[in-house]
């Protein structure tokens, strides 16, 4: 029986710091702009933002309640290559782009504004307290957890709450052509999934820190309720974003960007205060994301040099010195930067999700390697057309791909694969059992 304490306090103390640990740069400017643009279709285009920003996230937390590993145990169905050549390019992307997006977020927002101070002066100084919250991991939970995300959660409440109850519901037409892919496609950018493999090593480390004792089902159940909590949070945060967003779309000019779009809700809704406590909401969510994913780069180094002491060291300090280098640019530009490889890695992060909660017949190692495969390879249309290759121009060869003009052309050969090889591999195991 697992004790109260431990279903509770634990598991609200786990939920926060998971939400806290999600919520960065991309989840604050993001859904407000999406829902700006979504106008009358901010619905659909909500289910599709969170399908690829809280579903899968979600699913990847369960994943890692299963395997109570690190990213390294998603992908060793594949082969231990594939499996350390795919947490290498994670993390690399992880520390070179999402990491240093959420300090220029926070220089454009909540410096910038106050402040005539160059970037690189915002990312040495943020990068320089990463490292130290980084350097002091076994505090995280409970700093980040207690503290941090209720403050973040009032502020956020109190921008959507007043927005949502001071404009009237009328919606202009919708600006885009496919809301609901938009949605999706827009849930790359948060880098969710790749978080949910990325700061899921966090948690698993800061459970085994703080719960000894736990059993390897007491930590599953533990680490499985917070992960459905943080992700009905983050579900109400963008639904509210994102309805908020739509209903001050008469307020703005249409090319607006998207952090002016958030500094204009807050003052909208907050007064002459707005800024102010955007710029706490900046600090804080794009701070707690910076340490969780530089934390959870250094981890894994350290686990691939046994353990060493050195090799967190030494990783911490590099993804900091990243962090700085590539903070000090803007927001548009990351952003850009980020798409290509995004659109590689987010199918083939979304199918290993996927596999690794499913009952283990329907995932054998031939249905890892298969389908992994068909995603790579039907994957890189939508990388070359981010490129502006000729191959995947209108009219081009590879348009004959089902969702290729969605930017989804994986999704259904890898689904088609994964049934032939399972229907495959239960048609040879009835015939063995004659």
């Amino acid at each position: 029986m697992i004790p109260k304490t431990f279903r509770t306090k634990a598991t609200w103390v786990t939920a926060f710091a998971l939400f806290s640990l999600f919520f960065g740069a991309g989840n604050l400017i993001l859904p407000p702009q999406l829902g700006f643009k979504s106008g009358d279709l901010w619905g659909l285009v909500t289910l599709g933002f969170c399908a690829s920003a809280v579903l899968i996230p979600l699913l990847g937390i369960l994943a890692h309640a299963r395997l109570q590993g690190t990213i390294f145990d998603f992908g060793k169905k594949v082969s231990p290559a594939f499996s350390l050549g795919y947490s290498l390019v994670v993390y690399a992307i992880s520390i070179s782009l999402p990491s240093p997006r959420t300090a220029s977020v926070t220089h454009e927002m909540a410096i910038a504004p106050f402040f005539e101070t160059p970037p690189l002066l915002t990312s040495i100084l943020y990068f320089a307290l990463v490292f130290v919250f980084v350097m002091n991991r076994s505090k995280i939970l409970d700093i980040v957890g207690k503290l941090l995300t209720p403050a973040i959660l009032l502020i956020l409440i109190a921008i959507i709450g007043v927005i949502t109850f001071s404009f009237e519901y009328q919606f202009p037409h919708t600006a885009f052509g496919n809301p609901f892919t938009n949605g999706i496609l827009e849930g790359y950018q948060t880098f969710d999934a790749i978080g949910a493999v990325v700061v899921g090593g966090v948690i698993i480390v800061s459970t085994n820190i703080n719960q000894k004792q736990a059993s390897y089902v007491e930590k599953k159940a533990l680490i499985g309720s917070a992960g459905w909590l943080a992700g009905l949070g983050l579900f109400l945060i963008y639904t509210g974003l994102i309805l908020s967003g739509a209903l001050v779309k008469n307020a703005f000019e249409d090319d607006i960007s998207r952090t002016g779009l958030l500094s204009g809700m807050a003052t909208l809704s907050l007064g002459s205060i707005g800024n102010l406590f955007l710029s706490i909401l900046v600090a804080l969510a794009c701070f707690t994301t910076a340490v969780g994913i530089v934390t959870g780069t250094s981890d894994f180094i350290r686990s691939r040099f046994q353990n060493s002491q050195k090799a967190y060291l030494i990783t911490a300090i590099t993804g900091c010195l990243l962090g700085v280098i590539m903070g000090q640019f803007n927001v548009s530009y990351i952003i850009a930067v980020a798409l290509p490889a995004l659109m590689i890695i987010y199918p083939i992060t979304i199918v290993l999700i996927l596999l690794n909660v499913l009952p283990q017949n329907y995932a054998t190692s031939k249905v890892f390697k298969a389908v992994v495969a068909t995603t790579i390879l039907f994957s890189i249309p939508d990388f070359l057309a981010t490129m502006g290759s000729p191959l995947v121009s209108k009219g081009g060869i590879l348009e004959w791909i089902p969702l290729r003009q969605y930017s989804l052309g994986w999704v259904l050969p890898a689904l088609v694969v994964f049934m032939i090889v399972n229907a495959i591999g239960f048609w040879e195991w009835s015939k063995s059992e004659r």
